[in-house]
């Protein structure tokens, strides 16, 4: 069987945008309209004729609601193979009508926890009757048309349906109580019963775009958004103008995001990043000055970046950005002079977030693995207590470089070396597999730097430097000293650390250990 007439529908929604035209259009197709409280009500107001599902069911709606279409006639309705002999005896020996077509959509419980309500009112939005008729009306497609999205309503508003449209219908009922299901199991078990890690993890994704390609052409790719309630980041930002981002123009911009996240609270800030690693980050008295001394950073490797800053983009800061060719520019805001600028670059992605993300809040980080996931806790570990252990105590000046550096390290590729002077990055060493190499190539940048900028000598002279894990050996802190640097941040915890702090006092330097490692793999 493939085309079926519509001649009972049932409908039961909590949201019911376009509902009332629905049954209009049905209703002058003759379609028996059947339908539940408050659902019922909006229809009768609109002047339709409906019948109640306790006329359906020879039972009133009881408990509070709880009880009104779990009932053999609803489910022996929705259930019967219509041309299986002993199924159509079954209904006729019981008096059970089909139904052909269910409009479903269920009670708002993402909506009353985000709203923040008790957990009476939370569990009273678990519903139990709406999934149960679309379970029973998507198993049955083969004879039943489920529609639980208003978008849909105009495959099935002339009064027939098809096989194809209803094996689709089905297919996204079918994911629409999963989901549904999800967000219930996620809050018993975060909100409710504050597990970190449960026995199974409800993970729930709902496709926001597909994209191009992936990391490589070669690579199929498409970006989901959170099905339940979640953080907003580059995934909600508004594109202003540009051409469609990539698969991996979504990764720098999200890595970008969250760098500057830190910086929110700051002075205004800016952060290049290439290939999800910062390659310059500065904050200063304006964001110009601040785009300008990252910049100076990496002239290089910022050609073709993202770039986010944690202030309003204002038009002096979108001309400095246009000087060189940039991929992405991530902003709480833009001013319509920014705005106007970048129209002119039509390839430049503009995309306006709105409050920037907490960087301190709670969740959990996924990666896949062959066989399997990893799940973490996100590294939202900041200002950590400092301890000295060198005899010369830092300045004040070189204590906030070493926090500063220590801030943007947090984000830097492992193993991660980072050098900064008065709030600036000087120079960046990512990704290498030892730390002294990371030491060397973020120095020899800061080199090349200061070469490019015409510069006395680099940044990196009377720097301080940051490490995300401890110095296994003194050879990496030498490298920091042979580039000049003054002060030294890092973990600890290395069983070399006395060979460690020895090094750095016969050099005159100033140390502080975290207590936290900062790995990014």
């Amino acid at each position: 069987m493939t085309d079926i007439t519509i001649r009972r529908a049932l409908l039961s929604v909590s949201d019911k945008t376009g509902v009332v035209e629905l049954a209009r259009a049905l209703a002058e197709k003759g379609v028996e309209l059947v339908s539940t409280g408050g659902t019922a009500k909006a229809l009768r107001d609109a002047g339709l004729a409906v019948k109640d599902i306790s006329e359906l069911t020879g039972f009133p709606e009881m408990m509070d609601g709880r009880v009104k279409t779990l009932h053999p006639k609803v489910h022996g309705g929705l259930l019967a193979v219509r041309d299986d002999p002993a199924h159509a005896a079954a209904m006729a020996e019981h008096d059970i009508g089909a139904i052909d077509l269910v409009v479903v959509n269920l009670y708002p419980f993402e909506a009353t926890v985000a709203k923040g309500a008790e957990r009476d009112e939370v569990i009273e939005n678990i519903d139990i009757g709406g999934p149960s008729m679309v379970r029973s009306a998507a198993k049955n497609h083969a004879f039943v048309a489920i529609v639980t999205d208003p978008a849909d309503y105009a495959l099935v508003a002339d009064g027939s349906t098809t096989l194809t449209d209803r094996k689709l219908l089905a297919a996204k009922a079918f994911a629409a109580t999963a989901a549904y299901d999800a967000m219930i199991a996620s809050w018993f078990a975060f909100a409710d019963q504050g597990q970190m890690f449960p026995e199974t993890l409800p993970l729930t994704l709902k496709l926001g775009t597909t994209l191009r390609y992936g990391e490589n052409p070669h690579q199929a790719a498409a970006f989901y958004k959170p099905a339940g309630p979640h953080t907003r980041g580059i995934g909600q930002a508004r594109q202003v103008q540009g051409k469609e981002l990539s698969y991996n123009n979504l990764n720098d911009a999200d890595a970008a995001l969250e760098l500057v996240a830190e910086f929110r609270d700051a002075a205004p800030s800016c952060i290049i990043v290439k290939h999800a690693n910062p390659c310059g980050v500065a904050t200063a008295a304006t964001l110009e000055q601040a785009y300008a001394e990252a910049f100076a950073c990496d002239t290089v490797s910022a050609f073709g970046g993202i770039i986010a800053v944690n202030r309003p983009l204002d038009e002096a800061t979108a001309r400095a950005i246009t000087g060189i060719f940039t991929e992405v520019v991530v902003a709480p805001d833009a001013d319509e002079a920014a705005i106007a600028l970048f129209a002119a670059k039509k390839n430049l992605r503009l995309l306006l977030t709105g409050d920037l993300p907490d960087p301190a809040r709670a969740g959990l980080f996924a990666k896949s693995i062959a066989g399997g996931w990893l799940v973490q806790t996100r590294d939202n570990g900041a200002n950590p207590e400092l301890k000295v252990v060198t005899k010369r105590q830092p300045t004040a000046q070189e204590l906030a470089d070493c926090r500063f550096a220590w801030t943007v390290a947090k984000h830097v590729k492992s193993n991660a070396i980072v050098y900064a002077k008065d709030g600036a990055t000087a120079g960046i060493g990512a990704g290498q597999m030892n730390r002294l190499e990371s030491a060397r190539i973020a120095a020899w940048k800061a080199k090349d730097a200061a070469e490019k900028a015409g510069w006395a000598q680099p940044r990196t002279i009377g720097s301080a430097v940051a490490s995300d894990a401890f110095f296994p050996f003194a050879d990496g802190l030498l490298a920091a000293v042979e580039a000049g640097a003054t002060a030294v941040i890092q973990p600890g915890g290395s069983i070399r650390d006395d060979e460690v702090i020895a090094a750095a006092d016969a050099a005159g330097l100033a140390m502080v250990f975290t207590g936290m490692r900062h790995f990014r793999h």
